[in-house]
């Protein structure tokens, strides 16, 4: 659950889904040069548009024969972007042809390359499409603020009628609301309809209330952050990473730390019911690199500073959280229980399988409970109290918010990240905040110091259906 999974494309399955959708361009004699790659590229795109099964099924048969057992995938990804605009062409050989496309259901840039066989018909023999930084193309235009929202709720008309966001809507400027709106439902059976005050589960933007718990104890004296992990768990398993992991590495995931979802997490997932569960099942495994050496995200490493909190406070992470970062920001409806404690207004999360088919239930997939590295739920109207609290010095003072929220080494996308936080600067503007997605779940906060705003997204599907909401708002409102 708590899984950071932004949008990048890598498997090949993937690949071929996100390319192979609607496109709204010029005649393709006009808009790709007149190579065996280039026209490949232009068939494969036309056999996608028309959206029709048959059709893409005939052109993978003839063209792309290894992809015809994964067309529900392909089916099922190209209802989720929308498609994509043709941006530009970088390169053209005869057989190799790449360039830039644009999502059309929100502001993600992607690169492809597709190479072909030398030999007619010129088979397609790789295609590959990774996601780039928005300031990688031109931006959407900037608008005054009315118009912008009025963009934005088009935006979720069209995509809740789609089914392609179900979740809440908070903008505000300066601490106050200028838009909110809930959309789709919470329980799909029941039809219950989701509201402001809707709990989603939020992944890893957990990550944000660990790091400012974390920094509190900091500026309290009682913890530093040079300081080995093995200070503050002398009796951790693995004295290598006890001994060179600082809590700044944990905090920038540059520790070396590695992830705890996979094979043994999914056979222990219901019994992993405290912190120490999860120390006592992963911590004999050794680094994956030199602590500092490079950034590479970790669950596991901000588990482990919930681990810490728990043993410099002297109580649990989960009350102490409660205590000192929820109550003093007016975050009444956020927390982590169980997953088999009744929550009221806790949205079910709904996710779609690889292979396609109808939206179920998420709850095979979740954790028996949130952890420090992420989990547990909120609302939009709590992250938005939690950023005010930040903002005012609530939580911590001047010197150690700006600590927290500033950039210390270079992460995904052209970003930084801080100590639980991003920072970027896409097109000159500034942003902080973090995002969460997992199977049925997907959220984002990002606050904009410069003109005042907060964005807070969360929704109850897949990936990046949050996401993309806070992209297309947060780049089409005013500077400043």
């Amino acid at each position: 659950m708590p899984h950071d999974r932004r949008l990048t494309f890598k498997s090949p399955l993937v690949l071929l889904g996100l390319v192979c959708l609607t496109f709204l361009c010029l005649p393709a004699a006009a808009q790709f040069p007149d190579t065996p790659a280039a026209r490949q590229f232009s068939a494969w795109l036309e056999a996608f548009n028309s959206g029709d099964r048959a059709v893409i099924l005939k052109y993978f048969e003839a063209n792309f024969p290894e992809r015809v057992k994964n067309i529900d995938q392909t089916m099922n990804f190209r209802q989720r972007t929308g498609g994509f605009e043709f941006k530009k062409a970088d390169e053209s050989t005869p057989t190799r042809f790449s360039g830039t496309v644009k999502e059309r259901n929100s502001e993600q840039l992607a690169r492809f390359a597709i190479e072909v066989e030398p030999a007619e018909p010129h088979r397609i023999s790789d295609f590959s499409l990774e996601a780039i930084s928005p300031e990688a193309e031109s931006p959407p235009k900037r608008m005054s603020e009315s118009e912008a929202l009025a963009a934005l709720r088009a935006k979720l008309d069209a995509d809740a009628a789609t089914d392609r966001f179900s979740g809440a809507v908070l903008v505000a400027k300066y601490g106050k609301p200028v838009f909110t709106g809930a959309y789709g439902v919470a329980d799909r059976e029941k039809k219950i309809p989701n509201k402001l005050d809707t709990r989603f589960r939020i992944g890893s933007m957990n990550k944000m209330i660990t790091a400012v718990a974390i920094l509190q104890l900091v500026q309290a004296g009682k913890i530093d952050l040079n300081d080995p992990l093995g200070k503050y768990l002398p009796d951790y398993p693995n004295k290598d990473v006890a001994s060179k992991v600082t809590i700044h590495h944990l905090l920038t995931h540059t520790g070396g730390t590695g992830d705890f979802f996979g094979p043994e997490f999914d056979a222990h997932r219901l019994e992993l019911r405290t912190l120490q569960d999860y120390v006592i099942l992963f911590g004999k495994r050794g680094l994956l690199f030199e602590p500092g050496s490079r950034w590479d995200y970790s669950n596991y490493g901000f588990l482990l500073l919930g681990v810490v909190i728990e043993k410099v406070s002297g109580e649990s992470y989960y009350d102490y959280v409660r205590d000192y970062v929820y109550k003093p920001a007016g975050m009444i409806s956020t927390a982590s229980l169980a997953e088999d404690e009744v929550v009221p207004n806790r949205s079910i999360g709904y996710t779609k399988p690889e292979g396609g088919g109808a939206w179920r239930p998420n709850t095979d997939t979740l954790p028996y409970r949130g952890t420090s590295a992420g989990g547990g739920y909120s609302t939009v109207e709590d992250l938005l109290a939690f950023a005010t609290a930040l903002a005012n010095h609530k939580l911590l003072d001047a010197r150690f918010t700006e600590l927290l929220t500033t950039g210390k080494v270079e992460a995904r996308g052209g970003s930084k990240y801080a100590y639980g936080f991003m920072d970027r600067t896409v097109n000159g503007v500034r942003s902080l905040g973090h995002g969460g997605g997992a199977p049925g779940m997907n959220g984002d906060l990002e606050i904009y110091p410069a003109a005042g705003y907060v964005i807070a997204v969360l929704a109850n599907m897949d990936p990046p259906a949050a996401q993309r909401i806070s992209e297309f708002i947060g780049n089409r409102l005013p500077e400043k």
